[in-house]
């Protein structure tokens, strides 16, 4: 049995609401060990020994069942989400402004052509980068206003969530990364 952090994509945004005490009784009920919660954005910990793609399936059918929302699921191993944080092309810019530096954990990898899509979209500084199929952001000047933000949808990128860079190290503290 190992920890695993389980990302939603698009929790409490659009209609779609599932709070974070109902996340945790429904982890539970599924037979899943301590299961914890960060923020009320999607972010479920928990331990488990079952694989990481029928964890993820699992979960999914029973947000679906339970909340009656279609909701994508994105589970990684302690090892893997070290690895994101390793991974991170943008140390300097996280140390200095954390919440200005995302990383985008994808579910079936990043979609052809769209690291070359996001560049073109770059403004002001921005930066993008594709690193094991995590893409990367440093938004300089926030994400409120970028374009980056506004046009890269999941049929640009493939289907992800996105974390900042905060929220990623908090994630890692929990699962003793």
């Amino acid at each position: 049995m190992t920890h695993r952090i389980i990302l939603f994509r698009g929790m409490n945004t659009g209609g779609v609401r599932a709070p974070v005490g109902e996340q945790r009784a429904m982890a539970e009920a599924m037979g899943l060990k301590n299961p914890r919660t960060l923020q009320a954005s999607g972010n479920l910990v928990v331990e488990t020994g079952m694989a990481t793609e029928a964890l993820e399936a699992a979960i999914e059918a029973e947000m679906a069942r339970r909340f009656e929302v279609k909701i994508a699921a994105m589970a990684r191993t302690p090892d893997q989400w070290a690895t994101v944080i390793a991974a991170n092309p943008f140390p300097n810019e996280a140390a200095d402004h954390p919440s200005k530096v995302v990383a985008m954990v994808m579910k079936d990898g990043v979609k052809a052509g769209a690291l070359d899509a996001v560049h073109a979209l770059c403004r002001d500084g921005e930066a993008v980068e594709a690193i094991d199929g995590i893409l990367y952001f440093w938004f300089p000047r926030g994400q409120g206003d970028s374009e980056i933000f506004k046009k890269a949808t999941p049929k640009m990128l493939g289907m992800g969530t996105g974390r900042n860079w905060n929220t990623v190290l908090k994630l890692g503290q929990m699962v003793g990364v």
